[in-house]
């Protein structure tokens, strides 16, 4: 019998890759609470995708602190804030169904399937580290995460108008898209110009 040899290159698991492996469990349950329609489930659907969006920092934070950094985790990570916020903006679209929301998910959603191809050829070239995460691309990340909590509570607090803030912070999170897009799009024809 063939002894399989183990590299360093295998899956890791520790904590940081199992609050990401958390991350992706959680999204059959969010869409579930979504379509729930008993009172406080907007409020339930709201924290649970805080509570994601948390364990998206904390992950990143425990893997560097612990020195835990693996490749398999450095992979998992962004796919699974990817899984969540298509996820989270496929069913606002769904439930909010105007032209507004429907573009600036679509928009979203396709910047993340186009730097997630753009960062793999990069990869493939040897040239990952000129695609690093821009002041513009963690600022879209801000407030496309809040504007999604909003519009998933979608109830007023107080006088705060939750649903209209929500959709100025999509629409300003889709433009901050376009424009990190736009930047990773320039570096990448930089590099494939010399």
């Amino acid at each position: 019998m063939k002894k399989v040899k183990r590299s360093s290159q295998d899956i890791q698991m520790n904590l940081p890759t199992l609050l990401t492996l958390l991350r992706i469990a959680l999204i059959p349950v969010f869409v579930v609470l979504f379509f729930l329609s008993f009172r406080g489930a907007n409020l339930l659907c709201s924290a649970l995708f805080g509570l994601a969006a948390l364990t998206d920092w904390l992950d990143g934070y425990l893997a560097r602190r612990l020195g835990q950094t693996s490749a398999f985790g450095a992979f998992l990570d962004p796919v699974a804030d990817k899984l969540m916020i298509a996820v989270a903006l496929v069913l606002l679209v769904q439930s909010i169904p105007t032209p507004l929301m429907a573009v600036a998910a679509a928009i979203i959603i396709g910047r993340e399937i186009a730097i997630s191809a753009l960062r793999e050829w990069m990869a493939q070239i040897g040239k990952q580290d000129r695609i690093s995460v821009s002041m513009a691309g963690k600022l879209k990340t801000i407030s496309q995460m809040v504007a999604v909590l909003l519009l998933l509570y979608r109830e007023p607090l107080g006088i705060f108008p939750t649903m209209d803030v929500g959709i100025g912070l999509l629409v300003v999170a889709a433009g901050l898209t376009l424009w990190s897009m736009l930047h990773y799009l320039a570096i990448a024809l930089s590099v494939f110009r010399y």
